[in-house]
């Protein structure tokens, strides 16, 4: 009897971890890939392209050999919605867009990450240094409930 007495306290204990561990969310992890030089074609390409809502870590990694990259998430109203470009300065004007945050000036072969929490619907990745998301540098995310 001693021995089961002792017992029920690591059960229990054991349950309750159990029991937390279950209402944490796993966090998505999506890895970014950018490359592309200047005067060329560019790319900001994702693994995977879909996700369960929840935290998310976007895993950036510039690829260029000479080029310095950046990528802002932004959460689409829609996902035909126009992106609004400043032509005169050659880039996305984010002023018009809420952008969850941004993982800036990596320079060649370097990495960063960007954590946050993703609600259900379209986001909208890509790179905003000058001419860039014009150049290709843009990629489409589809959070699912």
């Amino acid at each position: 009897m001693k021995s089961r007495a002792r017992l029920l306290p690591l059960f229990a204990g054991a349950a309750i971890a159990c029991s937390a561990g279950a209402s944490f969310a796993a966090t998505s992890v999506i890895n970014v890939t950018e490359d592309g030089e200047g005067g060329g074609a560019m790319s900001l390409k994702l693994d995977p392209p879909t996700v369960k809502a929840g935290p998310a870590t976007f895993a950036v990694h510039n690829d260029a050999m000479t080029e310095q990259h950046e990528m802002v998430v932004v959460r689409l109203k829609s996902p035909d919605l126009p992106i609004p470009v400043n032509a005169a300065k050659n880039r996305v004007d984010e002023s018009k867009l809420k952008s969850l945050g941004e993982v800036s000036d990596l320079k060649p072969g370097a990495s960063g990450k960007l954590n946050t929490k993703l609600a259900p619907g379209t986001y909208l990745l890509f790179c905003n240094m000058k001419g860039h998301y014009e150049a290709g540098m843009e990629a489409r995310l589809t959070v699912t409930p």
